[in-house]
């Protein structure tokens, strides 16, 4: 399945606007920017792979694909899916294993407070 269309970000004034007010955290491999907007029917999602984080475009596109890959299989549990998401990679990404950045991009995520939190009254 691939992420539709509509789940793209594709103005730029939208990526001005998450980096201006939006809150965002840096992992090692990736920075999570995010922004809660009422007005969206679903999440936004944007993914910045410049050449400083890769010089060959062939690894900039497989960030690319590995990014889009984190938000198909993590976005469906987020609290309020109604925002904005850019993931920015840094230098290094491009060498890092699958697992590395999923576990960096969901500990940005957790930061963040995309994910619900754990219900306390549910523990014995």
């Amino acid at each position: 399945m691939r992420l539709p269309r509509k789940c793209s970000m594709t103005n730029r004034a939208d990526f001005a606007r998450v980096k201006t007010t939006g809150h965002a955290k840096a992992g090692r491999f990736v920075i999570l920017s995010t922004l809660q907007d009422p007005a969206l029917d679903t999440i936004r999602t944007g993914f910045i792979t410049s050449k400083r984080s890769a010089k060959r475009a062939h690894d900039r596109v497989l960030m690319r694909r590995r990014f889009r890959a984190l938000v198909q299989k993590h976005a469906p549990q987020f609290a309020e899916i109604r925002r904005f998401l850019v993931t920015i990679a840094r230098p290094g990404a491009s060498q890092a294993t699958f697992q590395e950045i999923e576990e960096d991009w969901v500990r940005q995520a957790r930061r963040l407070g995309l994910f619900p939190k754990p219900d306390a009254s549910a523990q014995p």
